[in-house]
């Protein structure tokens, strides 16, 4: 995986660059994150976890709900 966009290698601005890119995108063909997901965004927006994690999270949790459905 490219880690342009780690947190080692950009500076908290890039980082709210990224998010707001990332978000038009994922707007404009689909609906909004979880409230849960844009909180864990704003974790990797102030330094705290990398996109890759928060990845395996939101994966693992909608993984999980499809299995008790």
């Amino acid at each position: 995986m490219n880690d342009s966009g780690s947190i080692k290698n950009t500076k908290k601005i890039e980082r709210e660059k990224l998010r707001d890119t990332a978000l038009a995108y994922s707007a404009l063909d689909a609906a909004m994150p979880s409230e849960d997901t844009m909180k864990l965004v704003e974790e990797y927006v102030d330094g705290n976890i990398e996109i890759v994690e928060i990845l395996k999270i939101v994966i693992e949790k909608y993984h999980s709900s499809e299995l008790e459905s």
